[in-house]
């Protein structure tokens, strides 16, 4: 479930010799000219002085940056560390679907095995948070959310995940779905409810929607819809979200993913949707996957509109691409957005940090005190330079302890270790 609101006021008391304590010497915040310290206690940053038993990690004037929150991801889908597969063509969300569940039974490995290997990944290529969707059909049973809900159990001390029941063969018309939903629902594993394309693809806007929001209302859930439709049947769906998001009170738990419709309106119909969204604190994610499909961010965010980035799908079957990594999905974001000056560049940083965290309900992690200690450290010149090299981190750091070194994850018993 989303997280409450971070208000900022922890993590300031002076610390003890009691306490947990790191100190980050010679480290660049945003790629500072001129390094400083950084002081950690009990996993949050403190502007008071480190007690004597503190541990110190020599940063080497590296560029200490805030990970990274994937908004948007299918691990449970990936085929990542496994042998190569090779992909047939595919017309349409029902045909992908069914070379899902084809893939699905293919595999040797199981879901957790296959979601371990790139959540981890992730992590090591400073991730610190993910909202992950999880198939839910006929054709899978629970096995996928089943699958993430043990992934996150094991990588919890160098991940937040929340797990979106989605159905991706849809709800209404693929019989048994709407059942599963409930059970999924019913079993406190997952944190959001999905759908799709309730009108294009499910042929149902009024039945599917009402199933959704009343799961999501009777077991505490927020809900996560899939939105590729265009034109009238999008922003219509749109439409019918933001009406059931006001009458069940559900502001700040609800989130529409892709919503290319809005990539059709002019500028007039733009502001005005975006005005009801932002009233309804209704989040939105994009993929940045190409320049006529990437949500115009700064516009929506006029309006209050909270817009995080994510990865999508990581070579499953609809696509061979993708490596989990945030950093080269800024990076890629930057690309289609034409980012050319350093504000630029480095706004699409923000977007994958700290909007991704806004979505999620997540504290911001900007080393002030009270923030977070979930960072990493890279080499690189400037926040700018590195969006557009995406060099890797040499550590990443999750609550003032280093959760992976040079590429590998730091063992969970190792952690309490600089």
């Amino acid at each position: 479930m989303t997280s409450p609101r971070y208000d900022g006021a922890q993590g300031t008391v002076p610390a003890d010799d009691t306490a947990d304590a790191v100190v980050f010497r010679n480290v660049r915040p945003f790629g500072t000219e001129s390094p400083v310290d950084l002081t950690v206690v009990d996993g949050r940053f403190t502007d008071h002085p480190a007690p004597a038993a503190a541990r110190v990690v020599d940063g080497g004037g590296r560029v200490a940056l805030p990970t990274l929150v994937n908004a948007h991801v299918h691990p449970d889908k990936t085929t990542w560390g496994g042998p190569w597969v090779s992909r047939r063509p595919a017309q349409g969300i029902a045909d992908y679907s069914e070379q899902d569940a084809e893939l699905f039974r293919s595999q040797d490995r199981t879901v957790a095995e296959r979601a371990l290997g790139l959540m981890s990944h992730a992590v090591t290529r400073g991730t610190r948070a993910m909202r992950a969707h999880a198939d839910v059909a006929p054709a899978y049973g629970l096995a996928c959310v089943e699958g993430l809900a043990a992934v996150r159990q094991q990588l919890r001390h160098s991940l937040d995940a929340e797990i979106v029941a989605f159905p991706q063969h849809g709800v209404i018309r693929t019989p048994g779905t709407a059942e599963l939903l409930e059970e999924a629902a019913r079993t406190g594993t997952i944190d959001m409810i999905g759908g799709i394309d309730p009108i294009d693809f499910d042929h149902a806007l009024d039945e599917q929607l009402d199933l959704i929001f009343r799961l999501a209302d009777r077991h505490a859930l927020g809900v996560d819809l899939h939105l590729h439709d265009r034109g009238d049947a999008g922003t219509a769906a749109l439409r019918a979200v933001i009406d059931r998001t006001r009458a069940l009170s559900l502001q700040g738990r609800v989130t529409v993913s892709h919503v290319f419709c809005l990539l059709d309106l002019d500028e007039r119909e733009l502001d005005a949707i975006a005005a009801e969204l932002g009233l309804a604190d209704i989040a939105l994610t994009t993929v940045a996957p190409s320049p006529s499909r990437v949500l115009p961010i700064a516009r929506l965010r006029e309006h209050g509109v909270r817009v995080g980035l994510g990865t999508d799908g990581v070579r499953d079957a609809w696509s061979p691409f993708g490596n989990g990594d945030m950093l080269h999905r800024t990076h890629q974001l930057g690309r289609v957005t034409g980012a050319r000056t350093d504000d630029e560049l480095e706004r699409c940083y923000h977007v994958g940090a700290h909007d991704g965290a806004d979505v999620l309900g997540l504290p911001r992690v900007d080393f002030t005190a009270g923030s977070p200690a979930d960072f990493v450290l890279v080499h690189g010149e400037c926040l700018p330079q590195i969006v557009v090299d995406t060099p890797p981190p040499d550590l990443v750091v999750r609550g003032g302890r280093v959760v992976a070194r040079d590429g590998e994850p730091v063992d969970a018993t190792e952690q309490s270790l600089p």
